[in-house]
C-alpha cells in the first residue's frame, strides 16, 4: 500500500484526542489503519522560524510538525487565511481584508511548508493537501521536483464567481489550483461555481468533461466529507456521554432541550438563530418554561475584530432574550462560551429533542451528522438544518430551513417539538442511513481512487493540446483529467 502524505494547517493525533475541529477529526479517522505521514503546523509560535521538524509516531501514522514565528502566524493565519479568504469564501466580502502584507505572508508560509515537506517525500507517495490555508502548496512542491500524485480538498465552500473576483489576486490563486491532479469540493454546487469562474475569468474550456486553462487540464469533483459513524455511536454510549445525559435529566431538561454547537463565528448564523428562537417564544409563550435552548459557542480567532464583534452581539442578544422570557427559577436560553469534549457533546446531542444547525454558509457541517449518529433509535430527536449547509444536499429528511427567516426557524422549532414518535423514527432512520453510507471512509476512498485514476506517469503526460480521455467505467463525482506539469510557474508560486 502506497504511503499517503496528508498536509493540513493543523495536525492532531489520529485517535481523535485533542482534535476539536471537524477537519482534524475527519483526517485522523481517515488515516487510521494505513501507512501515512501527517504534516503541518504544530499550533505553536516561536520567537523566530528555525525550520526544525518534530516527529512522533502514532501507530501507522508518522506525525511531523514545525513552528511558525509570530509575524508569519499573524499575517498568514489571522491575516490572509482567516481575515481574507475565510470571509470571502463564506460570502462575507464586506468583512474581507485585502492587505498586501497578508498576501506576502501567505505566499511565504506556503513556501516554508514546501521547503520543510519536500525532504520528507518519496517518489511513490500520494500527497493530499487540505483547505484554504494551503492552496499554493501544490505548485510549490512541483517547483521543487515532486512529480507524484497531488490532490487538494477544500473543506469550506467555493464562493460565487462575482465574489471571488473581489480578491485582487483571484486569477493567480485559481491558476495555482492547476498544479493539482484533482481538486475536491464538498458539493456539486461548489464544483459548478468554480467551473463557472474558470470559464468566465480564465477562458477555461471543457475537454471530455475536464476544465482546461493556463495550458493545463484539471479534474474537479464533489466529495462530501463524512463522519466516522461507528466511532461516534460508541462515543455516544461512553461514560462521559452518559454523565452528560444524566446532568441534563438531573436539571429537568432531558428531552426538553434544543441544542446548537458551533464555533463563535459570523458564518454560523448564531444571531439569526437566536432571533428565530425569540420569534418561537413570541408565537408560543406557553413553551417558555417547557424548553431550554442550549447554545455551545466556544470563542474562536479572538484577535480578529469581526469575531470579537460577533461574540459581543451574540451575548447581548442572549441577554436581551432572557431579560424578557426568563423567570426567577428558569431561563429558556443558555449560551456557553467554552469547549466540551466530543464525548460530552455526544451526550448532550443524545439528550436533545432538537438539533439546531443553521449556518449562513458552510462547506458541509459535521455537527449535523454527529447529532444524528448520537441519537437513541428508540426515541430520536429532530434535526433542523440550514439549506445553506453542504449537509443539506445529503440529509433531506431533516427539517430544512432558510436561516435568515425568523418565521421559518420558529415554525421548524414548533414542528420539531410537536413531532410524534413514529415520524421522528422514520426521519432519523433515513438520516442515519445517509450518514452511514456517506461516511469518512467513503470520502477518503472516493477521493484517493479518483486521484490515482487521474494520474499518469510523468513520462506519459500529454502536452496541453492533447488532453487524454478519462478511463471508462470510473465512478467519481466529476469527470477525470490528467495534469501536465507546467513549464512556467504561475506568478502566485514565485518564492517570497
Amino acid at each position: 500500500m502506497r504511503r499517503i502524505v496528508v498536509v493540513s494547517n493543523r495536525v492532531a493525533p489520529p485517535d481523535g484526542t485533542g482534535a476539536a475541529g471537524g477537519l482534524a477529526v475527519a483526517l485522523g479517522a481517515a488515516l487510521r489503519g494505513r501507512p501515512a505521514l501527517w504534516f503541518g503546523w504544530s499550533g505553536e509560535r516561536a520567537e523566530r522560524f528555525t525550520g526544525h521538524v518534530s516527529r512522533r509516531r502514532d501507530g501507522d501514522v508518522e506525525i511531523a510538525t514545525f513552528d511558525l514565528d509570530e509575524a508569519d502566524y499573524a499575517g498568514f493565519y489571522n491575516g490572509y487565511a482567516n481575515g481574507t479568504l475565510w470571509p470571502l469564501f463564506h460570502s462575507r466580502v464586506d468583512l474581507a481584508r485585502f492587505d498586501g502584507a497578508f498576501r506576502e505572508a501567505y505566499q511565504r508560509v506556503n513556501q516554508l511548508f514546501a521547503e520543510a515537506l519536500t525532504p520528507q517525500l518519496s517518489p511513490s507517495d500520494i500527497v493530499w493537501i487540505h483547505d484554504y490555508h494551503l492552496i499554493p502548496l501544490g505548485e510549490a512542491l512541483r517547483r521543487r521536483g515532486f512529480a507524484g500524485p497531488i490532490g487538494f480538498f477544500l473543506h469550506i465552500p467555493w464562493p460565487a464567481p462575482q465574489l471571488f473576483t473581489a480578491l485582487p489576486e483571484h486569477r493567480e490563486l485559481a491558476e495555482a489550483l492547476f498544479a493539482y491532479d484533482l481538486v475536491g469540493l464538498q458539493t456539486e454546487e461548489c464544483v459548478r461555481l468554480l467551473e463557472d469562474y474558470l470559464a468566465a475569468e480564465a477562458g477555461a474550456r471543457r475537454e471530455g468533461g475536464r476544465m482546461a486553462a493556463f495550458g493545463r487540464a484539471l479534474t474537479i469533483g464533489a466529495f462530501p466529507i463524512g463522519l466516522d459513524v461507528d466511532d461516534f455511536v460508541r462515543l455516544a454510549s461512553s461514560a462521559p456521554a452518559r454523565r452528560a445525559c444524566e446532568r441534563m435529566a438531573a436539571h429537568g431538561i432531558f428531552r426538553q432541550l434544543i441544542v446548537g454547537v458551533d464555533r463563535m463565528d459570523y458564518a454560523k448564523g448564531l444571531e439569526e438563530r437566536l432571533l428565530g428562537f425569540e420569534r418561537f417564544l413570541q408565537r408560543r409563550p406557553d413553551m417558555a418554561r417547557k424548553v431550554i435552548y442550549l447554545q455551545i459557542a466556544p470563542t474562536s480567532r479572538e484577535t480578529i475584530e469581526a469575531y470579537q464583534d460577533v461574540r459581543t452581539r451574540v451575548l447581548a442578544l442572549s441577554g436581551r432574550i432572557n431579560a424578557v422570557w426568563a423567570d426567577i427559577d428558569h431561563a429558556p436560553l443558555q449560551c456557553l462560551n467554552r469547549n466540551y469534549s466530543r464525548a460530552e457533546l455526544a451526550g448532550v446531542y443524545r439528550a436533545a429533542r432538537v438539533g439546531l444547525v443553521t449556518p449562513l454558509r458552510d462547506g458541509m457541517n459535521l455537527v449535523a451528522k454527529e447529532y444524528v449518529a448520537a441519537q437513541d433509535p428508540a426515541d430520536p430527536g429532530v434535526l433542523i438544518l440550514s439549506r445553506f449547509a453542504g449537509a443539506a444536499t445529503q440529509m433531506r429528511d431533516a427539517l430544512i430551513v432558510n436561516p435568515y427567516s425568523r418565521d421559518e426557524l420558529a415554525g421548524a422549532l414548533e414542528a420539531a417539538l410537536g413531532m410524534d414518535l413514529a415520524e421522528r423514527r422514520r426521519r432519523w432512520r433515513r438520516l442515519m442511513d445517509d450518514v452511514s453510507r456517506d461516511n469518512v471512509e467513503a470520502w477518503r476512498d472516493g477521493f484517493l481512487a479518483a486521484l490515482e485514476a487521474t494520474r499518469v506517469p510523468q513520462s506519459e503526460r500529454p502536452g496541453p493540446a492533447a488532453v487524454p480521455v478519462a478511463p471508462a467505467g470510473l465512478r467519481a463525482p466529476a469527470s477525470l483529467a490528467r495534469l501536465s506539469t507546467p513549464t512556467t510557474p504561475p506568478k502566485w508560486a514565485k518564492p517570497g
